[in-house]
């Protein structure tokens, strides 16, 4: 794979604006940080569903209401995922998502299991796959905020986690594709002909060396929790995006959507965070 510098100029220009709207997102307040990731949530699904659409032509069948709430449904489970710092006056988001999380997946299993003269497991099912796949890392994604949300130190502290699992994901394409551009020779995956072993292994190492060393000019110390999240969020990222690009594959598309003009949609920009995210999550609940 040839190294081209006009797409890694302008790749790396969509990264620095990538990196600056998602900074203000979390860094801003506990609210913003929500926003974010909702928006994020509803692009990621609006994209699933045409995707899972041009994949199997059955899907397109499903009614607004199936479409709607399921989306609604995975909302519900980032509002219940969310802590104390998130409330409207004494009312507290967890609580809304809990309650309307009852109502929606009730309403949704009437619909589409009790009223229904026939009952299409198959369209269920891809919709079931896109909660896990897309809400479920979203809602864990609130959960990393919220176990460090410190009201004294606001929304910095609990964004730091989110912050390292992002920089490392970036680092490790960026380092991949200088590295496989340069060294490349063997074929990671048919799913991905561009990646290769040497860029991948390249990718990761680099990712995990930079994390480290900027950590110790900052701290003076290497926190080894810091270490292994950057090599899980390296690791589990590269999986993300193989997953995505087969998903692409199989709907005959080049991109997952156009939010960025000339870069993609939501799934081409979160691919690897989607998959990082639970395995981040698991080691952090376990571990820290």
């Amino acid at each position: 794979m040839a190294f081209n510098l006009q797409t890694f100029k302008t790749r790396t220009l969509t990264a620095i604006v990538f990196a600056v709207v998602m900074l203000s997102g979390l860094l801003i307040n506990n609210w913003t940080f929500f926003i974010l990731f909702t928006i994020i949530h509803f692009g990621c699904w609006i994209e699933y569903q045409k995707l899972i659409g041009l994949i199997d032509e059955d899907y397109k069948q499903i009614n607004s209401f199936h479409k709607y709430s399921i989306m609604l449904l995975g909302f519900c489970f980032m509002m219940w995922m969310t802590n104390y710092a998130y409330r409207i006056n004494r009312i507290e988001l967890k609580g809304i998502g809990w309650i309307a999380g009852l109502i929606i997946s009730i309403l949704f299993l009437g619909k589409e299991i009790v009223f229904k003269k026939q009952l299409n497991i198959k369209l269920i099912g891809y919709s079931l796959l896109g909660l896990i796949y897309i809400s479920l890392s979203w809602g864990l994604m609130i959960g990393i905020s919220t176990r460090f949300y410190d009201p004294h130190i606001g929304t910095f502290g609990a964004s730091l986690f989110v912050i390292l699992v992002i920089i490392s994901i970036w680092i490790n394409d960026t380092m991949a594709y200088i590295v496989g551009s340069f060294i490349g020779k063997t074929p990671l995956s048919k799913i991905s002909p561009k990646k290769t072993w040497e860029g991948t292994i390249g990718g990761v190492i680099l990712s995990v060396a930079v994390i480290g060393l900027v950590s110790y000019l900052i701290t003076k110390n290497i926190d080894k929790n810091i270490l292994i999240i950057a090599l899980i969020s390296a690791v589990a990222g590269t999986f993300g995006d193989l997953l995505e690009s087969k998903i692409k594959r199989m709907a005959n598309v080049k991109d997952s959507g156009s939010f960025m003009p000339g870069h993609g949609g939501f799934l081409d920009r979160f691919d690897s965070l989607l998959i990082a995210t639970p395995f981040v999550w698991l080691f952090i609940k376990l571990f820290i």
